[in-house]
């Protein structure tokens, strides 16, 4: 046998010399303890993704108005409701692309190839000069990062099937801390030359550019992240590319394409074929259950900020980006410190699906209860406001992190970029009609003050809560269904 078909036994199972995802096999037997450092690699990676999406919410608003493109100030969460679903709409068209390419190429070149879009496409956005500007740069932004659904796959990979859920577990958490630490940076960040004048003057490219900053500094962070992602691990099985057979005996050893024939035994392995992934109940329904919640989750980041920097006339808090970001920073800090600490055990405890139905019950008079915070003022809402983003957030967190896990459980290894290509496609294209649909409602709402049944913020919240509720009814039987093992 050639040396480059030399095979390995390592604790009662075979390896092959220069096949990348049997290196992190051989790794991951050896492990013993939780993978801080495999973890910590996840985390930082989907970060540098994630913090673009939602980091434009609290200063969205005024970008919009300075754009110029309507007069009503009771329009403005219309019009900015579509620069927020134009990333998203992005995605719908290539999320199964890029699952493809993660199956064929492997893992790690869709990652760095979405992390260098990164920093292309939100620093152009920083330096959008009209509304239609910042469309395209969000639509190009969304089309070509294509790390969130192979990196989920890559996360059950990377670790352990005892840590599994932990790892993805981070893959939300990262996911949604970007989505809080991103709008934290943005109101922060935004319009530095009038919060810090003796540091950025109005003639500055700053000062002509007030939302420029916030879109740099995260550039700038997911170049870091970029480079620092060539030294990542391929955890894709790729044996073909290195002329080995894949034996009979090997169980968790997967080629990775295509219908191929097995060398010396006659037998044939179906494998990346979408129409058996269509035909994949499991997979299906945990998709569509993770779409109804993604379009809830989106509308109520995108609704989230506009009504908190609304006026109080239209029934918003009247925060200032800077209000908005210190919210966000807290609601970042709870979530990080949850999943760390609170997560594991609670998913030990009762398992993944319990914590995802009790999340999506508690999350309703949660959402009731916005309403009335904010007939508050002063510290007193401060506080209400920031736990009650804390909760929302970490619900959601335990939500969708079930629904993840059922995703990478219900397919093998070999057709898990392509699933979770076409769980981004279709999550895509729901949480492209949350901002949208968010934004619109929000501006509806906020004219209907003093409307007889469900005045004001209190109709968008209870439109929140059907969805929610719809996403808890399909999280049963005869719905869900579970892959049997």
């Amino acid at each position: 046998m050639a040396s480059e078909d030399v095979k390995e036994v390592l604790l009662g199972k075979e390896y092959f010399e220069g096949c990348p995802g049997c290196q992190v096999d051989k790794r991951k037997a050896l492990q013993r303890g939780v993978p801080y450092k495999e973890l910590s690699i996840i985390w930082i990676v989907l970060l540098a993704s994630a913090l673009p999406i939602s980091s434009l919410f609290p200063f969205l608003y005024f970008m919009v108005r300075d754009f110029n493109i309507t007069k009503e100030e009771e329009n403005i969460s219309y019009y900015a409701g579509y620069v927020g679903s134009a990333y998203m709409l992005g995605r719908v068209f290539t999320s199964v692309f890029w699952g493809w390419v993660a199956d064929r190429y492997g893992r790690k070149v869709v990652i760095i190839f979405g992390t260098f879009v990164v920093v292309v496409t939100n620093t152009l956005f920083g330096l959008s000069i009209n509304f239609w500007m910042a469309i395209a740069t969000r639509f190009l932004l969304g089309s070509l990062n294509g790390v969130l659904g192979p990196i989920k796959a890559y996360a059950s990979e990377l670790v352990r099937d005892e840590y599994q859920a932990t790892a993805l577990s981070t893959v939300s958490t990262a996911w949604g801390t970007g989505l809080i630490i991103g709008p934290a940076i943005g109101g922060f960040l935004a319009q530095p030359a009038d919060k810090f004048p003796a540091i950025f003057s109005q003639e500055s490219i700053f000062g002509r550019f007030p939302y420029f900053l916030p879109c740099l500094a995260i550039s700038l962070l997911a170049l870091v992240i970029g480079i620092a992602c060539f030294w990542l691990p391929e955890t894709l099985h790729m044996p073909e590319l290195h002329k080995v057979s894949c034996p009979d005996s090997l169980e968790n050893l997967e080629c990775a394409h295509g219908s191929e024939e097995k060398e010396g035994t006659g037998r044939k392995r179906k494998t990346d074929s979408s129409g058996s992934l269509l035909m994949n109940w499991p997979l299906m329904s945990s998709i569509m259950v993770y779409c109804v919640f993604s379009l809830h989750d989106m509308a109520y980041t995108e609704i989230f900020s506009l009504w908190a920097v609304s006026p109080r006339k239209l029934g918003g808090l009247n925060y200032s980006t800077d209000g908005v970001g210190e919210i966000l920073s807290f609601t970042g800090f709870g979530l990080l410190v949850f999943q760390l600490f609170i997560f594991p055990p609670l998913e030990r405890r009762f398992g993944f699906l319990t914590l995802a139905r009790v999340s999506g019950f508690a999350c309703i008079p949660l959402l009731t209860s916005y309403s009335y915070i904010a007939l508050l003022s002063g510290v007193t809402l401060a506080l209400l406001i920031t736990c009650a983003s804390v909760l929302k957030n970490v619900l959601s967190l335990c939500i969708v992190t079930g629904m993840f896990i059922l995703q990478n459980r219900a397919v093998d290894q070999h057709q898990r970029g392509a699933a979770n290509g076409i769980a981004m496609t279709a999550m895509s294209f729901f949480k492209a009609i949350g901002p949208a649909g968010g934004g619109a409602l929000l501006s509806w709402a906020q004219v209907r003050q003093d409307a007889a049944f469900l005045p004001g913020t209190q109709l968008v919240f209870f439109i929140l809560n059907v969805i929610e509720a719809i996403g808890i009814a399909m999280l049963f039987k005869p719905f869900l269904a579970l892959r049997e093992p």
